[in-house]
């Protein structure tokens, strides 16, 4: 069983919230928004006028490609496809060589306006992206995030139904439904057995290919209509809603409550504001289906299919809050979009790699002990497994090659562990053996090597060198 190093105790992953956030407090693991606002350091922000205005889909079409030609060679703007009514998807991509998918660069995607009418989070993704630019070459922590990170930010997920919303609706209020009238986050085949088939809208179906088009590590999907942080699974099965990395989900959403400026703060959250009225978690987090249960969400869907780590951050009471009031959120929660954007850096990440060939082995399996989910590599070898302080066994696998199994552990100050692996494949006649390159120091994280480095090839050094430039 994997468990979590915690002073002179051991704590298993599958441990209870409260246990495990007094873990990464008493570990200092997460910090609050004053600190974060000290590692990051000075930084251009947007002006007051810039923040406190609404942009509709013809304006936030303007908006994402004035970014993409006053930053051609930090961010280009796709679209994963079109709405019900024909508005395009729009996904502006960013990072140093952000046209292409670069080998070991992991992948990091931002997601918002899922419900047409939950707006906050569409306009923080358009400043988010906006900072990111402005600050490039000039903030060292920001510099180095969009180097090391390819970032996907789709502020819309429903235009159509945010054009049909209404400014100043705080609960109720026409816009949630895409235009077909589908709430698009009951939208995704579900893990329960049973019931009608679901007739998958065209906004779904265009995240689900982009998603698996894409080796995403770590998401967010951004709604509204209270401020609390939740984590997968959003349904019941068989009586359980946690999932196998229980832990991670904990420390992915407790990070980003406790970034923000009083989402981790004890109180009810938007009693007499028109939020919706629930129980309040004391930590500002809580796992979906222990708050109330939904079928077909996204962020199971993530999870379980490409195996994309995603959580759900409720942003704010109101719905569509008034402009006016837009410049106070964002201060609430810029710097909680920023740090958890750099937890898809603690991870075991690496290649693996024909024994014979040097080549990077895609679809090998990546599995760690007592935990149900088993990951696989992209089509050049690389790999990503978000982790928690604490000892691993990994183990890699190939139809056709042998296993190899490797120890790992991570720590508090060291959050994340480079590692290479060769597999010898079936054919091979000699008696397999194990070549691992156990911890070169990765150009993203500065992991610090030791000593026993057996072999680099030429395609993982490539690699590495292409993420510097």
């Amino acid at each position: 069983m994997i468990q979590l190093i915690f002073s002179d105790t051991i704590i298993p992953f599958n441990s209870d919230e409260n246990e495990i956030i007094t873990f990464l407090e008493t570990e200092h693991i997460v910090e609050g928004y004053e600190e974060i606002s000290n590692d990051i350091g000075s930084m251009k922000d947007l002006t007051e006028e810039e923040i406190a205005k609404h942009h509709n889909y013809a304006n936030m079409t303007v908006y994402l490609k004035k970014l993409a030609e006053e930053f051609p060679e930090l961010c280009t703007l796709n679209s994963i496809g079109k709405s019900v009514e024909g508005r395009e998807l729009w996904v502006l991509v960013i990072s140093k060589n952000p046209k292409h998918h670069i080998p070991g660069k992991p992948e990091f995607k931002y997601v918002a306006n899922m419900h047409g009418n939950e707006v906050f989070g569409r306009e923080a993704l358009l400043r988010l992206a906006k900072l990111l630019l402005i600050n490039y070459g000039s903030n060292e922590y920001l510099t180095k995030l969009v180097d090391t990170t390819r970032i996907h930010i789709m502020p819309s997920m429903n235009p159509d139904g945010y054009e049909r919303a209404r400014e100043g609706d705080q609960m109720i209020g026409p816009g949630r439904d895409n235009a077909n009238g589908i709430d698009l986050n009951r939208n995704f085949p579900k893990r329960k057995v049973g019931g009608a088939p679901v007739q998958v809208q065209p906004e779904t179906l265009r995240i689900m290919e982009w998603s698996k088009s894409v080796p995403f590590v770590l998401s967010a999907n951004l709604h509204g209509g209270t401020n609390i942080v939740n984590y997968p699974f959003d349904d019941f099965q068989h009586g359980r809603s946690r999932t196998g990395d229980h832990d991670i989900f904990v420390t992915l959403a407790y990070s980003y409550a406790r970034a923000h400026s009083n989402m981790y703060k004890r109180g009810m959250r938007c009693a007499g504001n028109g939020g919706e009225d629930f129980s309040d978690p004391p930590k500002g987090i809580t796992n979906g289906a222990e708050w109330y249960e939904v079928s077909g969400g996204m962020q199971d869907w993530m999870y379980l299919v490409p195996g994309c780590f995603e959580i759900t951050i409720e942003t704010n009471c109101a719905k569509f809050p008034w402009a006016k009031e837009l410049p106070q959120f964002w201060n609430d929660h810029k710097f909680a979009l920023i740090r958890y954007m750099d937890l898809i850096h603690h991870t075991i990440h690496g290649f693996i790699l024909d024994e014979q060939t040097g080549k990077g082995i895609a679809n090998a399996t990546i599995s760690v002990n007592s935990r149900a989910k088993v990951l696989k590599s992209y089509e050049y070898g690389d790999y990503w497994k978000l982790v928690t302080p604490g000892t691993y066994e990994v183990t890699f696998d190939h139809l056709h090659y042998y296993p190899v199994t490797k120890t790992v552990t991570i720590t508090t100050d060291s959050p994340s562990f480079f590692l290479n692996v060769t597999l010898i494949p079936h054919s091979y006649q000699t008696h397999p053996h194990q070549s691992t390159i156990g911890s070169i120091a990765s150009p993203i994280n500065n992991s610090q090597p030791n000593s026993n480095t057996i072999f680099v090839s030429i395609f993982a050094l490539i690699s590495l060198v292409l993420l510097k430039f």
